[in-house]
């Protein structure tokens, strides 16, 4: 383990497997950034390990490029953002094209600040504020 993060606790994160827990997650609140969108969801579990679950289209390159940025996430989650996952919620982290080329520490950086963002308040609709 890297000497700079002795001092945090971090707890193994799972794996989501299935498309029933991918699509399960699609229905908590959506964090968009340039290199990819955070999609996170409370199982009101908070005893259960967080679970992370990664989506690399087709659109965004062929099969090794697709890969690649898919060992980047997977990598960035293990050094950092594991760190950041809280306990009873899923993630899943759909890649964007700029993700490829992006410097590490830079993904690195986004991933767990997005991670660690609170969730916007929701703005009520356009005129229906009383006078």
């Amino acid at each position: 383990m890297c000497g700079h993060m002795t001092d945090r606790h971090k707890l193994p994160v799972g794996r989501l497997k299935s498309r029933p827990q991918f699509l399960a997650v699609r229905a908590g609140e959506s964090r968009k950034g340039p290199m990819f969108l955070l999609e996170v969801l409370d199982r009101d579990d908070p005893e259960a390990q967080p679970r992370v679950g990664f989506t690399v289209t087709k659109k965004h390159g062929n099969a090794v490029e697709r890969n690649r940025m898919r060992r980047r996430l997977k990598e960035a989650v293990r050094l950092t953002a594991g760190f950041a996952m809280k306990p009873g919620h899923d993630y899943v982290i759909v890649a964007r094209r700029d993700l490829l080329n992006a410097p590490f520490d830079a993904l690195t950086r986004a991933l767990e600040d997005r991670i660690e963002s609170k969730p916007k308040p929701k703005r009520p609709p356009a005129g229906s504020r009383k006078a």
